[in-house]
């Protein structure tokens, strides 16, 4: 284990106010050298004497204990000022020093959606996290939730079926599973995706974690999703910090004779988009994606239109309309009215589309103005 490493593991574990440690830790050139600098350093960065003790004298048990679970394979500390760590996490308003994470860190770049809502929901609430959650994988985005139980477990559940990325974001230590019964989940998600804390080995669930927790969901994220929800529902919390981050907030409707949809109404009077479908949530993450996607396809090491020769996903190709965006598609830059004559399709399935079209490399939008990549293979598109 590097000293930088054991420094950084050493200002997590110190606990207590994050603005204070993110200003020691930014103070000097690494994170070790700002432990070095003394006691001096800690109060000037505006460290409390509870956590100048605890930098001064770190519990050994708790160190040992992360560095172990470090040591294992698929198991990362990245820390705030990592490469690794996601660009989205940085411009929320208190992110964190650091994020273990449990898979590949890289999913947390994955341009991604977070689908939130009741731990208790009716059947068709259950259903409709499964069916966004699905639409979105199929648009080839990841899903991002809390792995509580109802909407948070149907969410990680749908995406891990359709074969989709999803990320889920724990108010816990990684080392632990909250609820108990997601064992098996948990495990799955970190195998094919990534479980992101910013809590240490060892630190169980706690009430207050998880509203800490949610705004990690919402800024990893372009875009919260809320399905029944009630008034006092913790998915509130996670669709407010998503707007004090600047992302997009949808809400499902429901029956006014449903408690878990009084929140999603009041967030929709609140001015939360109104939502009845996946397609018209990629429609309203379009703008933030394009302005985003090069630097996305840099990180996750995509195609570009420079770049490697792109494969269309089979469920794309297998899709009557895909087939009949593609060839309505040109080396020249096509503007979105144009496609919708051609196509005859909405402009919401046509954004989805789209936006799919583009993660996969094979469109490139210009001034919003669509046009086959030129490295595209045309006989993989139209087989």
């Amino acid at each position: 284990m590097d000293e930088e490493t054991r420094a950084l593991l050493t200002l997590v574990l110190a606990g207590g106010g994050l603005a204070a440690r993110r200003a020691l830790a930014c103070a000097r050139p690494c994170v070790a050298a700002a432990l070095d600098a003394g006691p001096v350093a800690w109060r000037q960065a505006g460290c409390s004497p509870g956590q100048q003790r605890r930098l001064a004298a770190p519990d050994a048990g708790a160190l040992d204990d992360a560095m172990r679970w470090l040591q294992q394979a698929d198991h990362h500390l990245v820390a705030a000022s990592d490469e690794r760590f996601p660009a989205l996490l940085r411009s929320i308003p208190e992110p964190p020093l650091a994020l273990f994470v449990h898979g590949d860190p890289a999913t947390a770049w994955h341009p991604a959606i977070a689908v939130v809502g009741s731990r208790s929901p009716t059947p068709g609430g259950r259903a409709l996290a499964a069916e966004f959650s699905t639409g979105f994988c199929q648009a080839g985005l990841a899903v991002t939730s809390g792995l509580a139980a109802g909407v948070d477990a149907a969410a990680h559940q749908a995406a891990l079926a359709a074969g989709g990325i999803t990320v889920a974001v724990i108010g816990n230590g990684p080392d632990l599973v909250f609820p108990s019964h997601h064992v098996a989940l948990q495990r799955e998600i970190a195998t094919r995706g990534a479980v992101v804390s910013e809590y240490p080995p060892g630190t169980p669930a706690r009430p207050a974690h998880f509203p800490a927790r949610n705004r990690l969901v919402a800024g990893l994220t372009m875009a919260t999703v809320v399905i029944e929800a009630a008034n006092r529902s913790g998915a509130l919390i996670t669709a407010r910090l998503a707007a004090e981050a600047g992302r997009e907030v949808c809400a499902l409707p429901g029956s006014v004779r449903n408690p878990r949809a009084a929140g999603c109404h009041r967030l929709i009077r609140d001015g939360a988009a109104l939502v009845e479908a996946p397609a018209e949530v990629m429609a309203l993450v379009a703008p933030l994606l394009a302005r985003a996607l090069p630097d996305l396809q840099s990180r996750l090491q995509a195609p570009t239109e420079q770049g490697r020769r792109a494969h269309l996903p089979a469920h794309l190709a297998s899709e009557p309309d895909y087939q009949t965006l593609w060839k309505a598609l040109d080396h020249d830059p096509i503007p979105m009215d144009s496609l919708i004559m051609h196509c005859g399709l909405t402009a919401a399935r046509l954004s989805s589309m789209l936006l799919a079209m583009e993660l996969a490399g094979i469109v490139v939008c210009e001034h919003g103005r669509y046009c086959r990549n030129p490295g595209f293979p045309t006989s993989t598109a139209s087989r």
